[in-house]
């Protein structure tokens, strides 16, 4: 009996894939997010149980492909990083500034795996201090699962693509505001790209997404970084909707660490 070769092998892996796939034309339109690596990572995830099927595309990111994924009757988003074409040098700002990433170097694949890992990480704080996110599921190399925010076949639209009435919108500010304090106060964490493009609304509540970029307070940009969420923010919903301030943001986010701090002491004494 002639035995296969390793290629012959992958082939094989690869074909019971492919069968997963709903929307098969995936694999001939993004090129660039499966190559041989990223299709033989997912086949591992498939093989542990951590994704069932595949379905097809959510969207395309600057840096990334999303798509749908089960895992049962689970509804699962599927976030692959693309090697090819990422911005490696704006990755590298980010990570080289964060005291968990600062020592990532070598090539391509390292810095977006540790890119992958950072937001697996950054999704896993802030959800531990409340600020409601995608639940991070796992991740492998350059592969990131999570939950799928919506229901059933509706995806969770983006901010920008919703139009809210005026007292909506005032709610749905007052929540990322609030958000944005927790993150910083209690996860200590910025965004750092917070705005109307990655926050999804759900269900008449704001989801925050793409938190690869988010850094640590010590990251020396932290400062800046905040600073242009809160800005982001502000315009968005003054723009729109005529609601809200940077001053507004500012003084939850200062009122909200000054309790902290009282809290704490307290704890303390």
């Amino acid at each position: 009996m002639k035995r296969r070769t390793k290629d012959e092998d992958f082939d094989s892996k690869i074909d019971v894939l492919r069968t997963r796939i709903k929307d098969s034309d995936d694999l001939d339109v993004h090129d660039a997010v499966f190559d041989k690596r990223t299709l033989m990572d997912l086949y591992s995830l498939a093989s542990k149980g951590v994704i069932d099927a595949l379905g097809g595309s959510v969207c395309t990111g600057k840096e990334a492909n999303i798509f749908r994924a089960k895992a049962g009757e689970k509804e699962l988003a599927l976030k692959i990083y693309r090697i090819s074409t990422s911005n490696f040098r704006v990755m590298q700002d980010y990570l080289h500034g964060d005291p968990r990433f600062g020592n990532v170097k070598g090539t391509k694949r390292a810095i977006v795996v540790a890119w992958t890992k950072k937001e697996f990480r950054n999704l896993t704080r802030a959800e531990e201090v409340g600020v409601p996110v995608p639940h991070p599921i796992a991740m492998k190399e350059n592969i990131l699962v999570m939950d799928l925010i919506g229901e059933g076949e509706n995806v969770a639209p983006p901010l920008k693509d919703v139009v809210l009435d005026t007292e909506e919108a005032r709610r749905i500010f007052e929540k990322i505001v609030e958000y944005i304090s927790v993150l910083y106060n209690r996860g200590k964490l910025v965004h750092a790209d917070l705005s109307e493009f990655n926050i999804l609304y759900d269900g008449g509540e704001p989801v925050i997404i793409d938190m690869g970029q988010s850094v640590t307070l010590d990251h020396p940009l932290a400062r800046r970084f905040l600073e242009r969420d809160i800005a982001n923010v502000a315009h968005y919903f003054k723009k729109k909707y005529d609601v809200g301030s940077p001053e507004e943001i500012w003084e939850k986010l200062m009122r909200d660490r000054e309790e902290m701090e009282k809290t704490d002491k307290k704890k303390a004494d």
